[in-house]
């Protein structure tokens, strides 16, 4: 499959699942202009190597959803797709017991996502705020974020302000900023 940067939303819509489509219909209504490559299935941040270099100047995000031992407490963590993410700075940082991987119906219950299609634009379906957003610092400096849009199969280039401002403001979510350091260790 040969990959190449769109504007927008797909021209043609047939096969392509609705929360898609919702996707791109409140971006649209958001006046939020975005960057589309389609692509096959891209289940882990290495499974986006090419799609990173074509939707570059982008910071490709590693989303993460977490929870709470008792699944009481749901976070939705975005971080550069490089970088390492260790449980412990994480959890101390928001003075919670340990967090682990969400199981995956929690992620079709709240976000309407798929593993490996976790994206912020998933906290559109997140109607009763049951996933807390957290961010790492280093994310927000990057001009453009690369994220799926609550499918695997598409990334979008959208810039970093209308995500954080705009986006976020309509789907009445905010935000807690963190700082994740660079140790090798992983969930």
């Amino acid at each position: 499959m040969h990959l190449t940067l769109q504007l927008g939303r797909p021209e043609h819509c047939e096969n392509r699942l609705e929360k898609e489509l919702r996707t791109y219909d409140l971006l649209d209504q958001l006046q939020i202009s975005y960057e589309r490559v389609d692509h096959h299935p891209a289940e882990t941040i290495d499974d986006c190597v090419e799609i990173d270099r074509i939707l570059k100047p982008a910071t490709i995000c590693k989303n993460l959803l977490l929870c709470n031992t008792q699944k009481t407490n749901f976070y939705l963590l975005m971080l550069p797709g490089e970088k390492k993410f260790v449980t412990k700075e994480l959890s101390k940082q928001l003075g919670t017991a340990r967090l682990s991987f969400a199981p995956s119906s929690y992620m079709e219950e709240y976000l309407d996502i798929t593993p490996g299609s976790v994206s912020v634009l998933g906290l559109m379906n997140d109607h009763q705020n049951m996933v807390q957003l957290l961010v790492d610092e280093e994310l927000l400096q990057s001009s453009y974020v690369g994220c799926h849009p609550c499918i695997n199969t598409s990334s979008l280039r959208l810039k970093t302000k209308d995500v954080f401002e705009t986006f976020l403001t309509a789907v009445h979510h905010d935000y807690i900023v963190v700082k994740l350091g660079l140790e090798a260790t992983y969930l």
